[in-house]
């Protein structure tokens, strides 16, 4: 007998009732019922049987059970000590599936990549992510360098598209900037919220992070390329100029300030969103020659 797929509405629901499982609003929880967006998710990984796929949070094993199916090796991490036993069954036709409890943002995720995977093996992240931690998963992996070759996310429609922006539109901001520094970032699908137990209130989409091998720009400091970048968004109405002199020179220091701008060929005039990766990279390697540290 052939197992059926946990991501229907039936299975999921029957697996909830088996359990007496309920929803923690606190843990963002929403299971996918829809084997369409997982097909699509993890295509987008582009998995195969000698490579490996770390997930977070797995839930019932909906997505977990379909990278099983493709990959050589998965390591689902649980923050929910209720789901384990749910996952033990769920899972238990996939021995080369393994679930690990905690919580990824207090994980070393690069020791458990390498006492998880082959040496040589690559390895993506795929994920159904819950909205509240979105961006702080998302930056650990960036920026702890991990040896990752995709990831790829389910996360709320929004921030799919601030983070796949590209400059110069309403939506590209700080975190388009600091993403797309490590990673070629593209929105592969929309989700709607109606495919999910219990539904969110909005809509998702399917992201891919193609990490780069190294940054798309070169930096001689990335906290002041950071500090740039964040400084350059801070008031979105404001001009580049007034956000750079209140956020990160002080107004005390707006000479230096116009020289760096006209150093790195840049309208003080412009606005935040309409300098490219290359642009911030300037102006954060001319402070970082000059030493500037207020």
């Amino acid at each position: 007998m052939t197992m059926r797929d946990i991501a229907t509405p039936i299975r999921t629901k029957e697996i909830l009732k088996k359990y007496g499982f309920s929803f923690k609003k606190s843990l963002g929880q929403n299971f996918l019922i829809d084997l369409n967006i997982l097909d699509k998710i993890v295509a987008a990984a582009d998995l195969s049987e000698d490579k490996g796929a770390i997930e977070i949070g797995p839930g019932i094993g909906a997505l977990t059970e379909q990278l099983a199916k493709r990959a050589g090796k998965v390591v689902a991490v649980e923050i929910d000590q209720r789901l384990l036993p749910i996952l033990a069954d769920t899972l238990s036709p996939y021995p080369h599936a393994e679930v690990v409890h905690g919580d990824v943002l207090e994980m070393d995720v690069a020791a458990l990549i390498s006492e998880k995977f082959e040496q040589q093996q690559k390895v993506s992240v795929v994920a159904n992510l819950p909205y509240y931690v979105t961006s702080a998963i998302l930056m650990k992996l960036l920026e702890e360098r991990l040896p990752l070759e995709n990831i790829v996310v389910m996360i709320q429609k929004e921030v799919a598209e601030r983070i796949s922006a590209k400059p110069g539109t309403k939506v590209y901001g700080a975190l388009s900037v600091l993403a797309q520094f490590y990673a070629e970032a593209e929105l592969v699908t929309i989700v709607p919220h109606t495919v999910f137990i219990p539904q969110p209130n909005v809509d998702s989409a399917v992201l891919r992070l193609r990490v780069r091998e190294t940054p798309a720009v070169e930096v001689d400091s990335e906290t002041m390329f950071y500090r740039v970048v964040k400084a350059s968004f801070a008031q979105r109405r404001k001009t580049l100029s007034n956000n750079l002199l209140n956020n990160l020179f002080g107004k005390e220091n707006k000479e230096e300030m116009l020289q760096i701008l006209q150093k790195a060929e840049i309208d003080p005039a412009r606005r935040g969103e309409t300098l490219s990766l290359a642009e911030f990279a300037a102006i954060s390697n001319l402070l970082s020659a000059r030493g500037q540290n207020s």
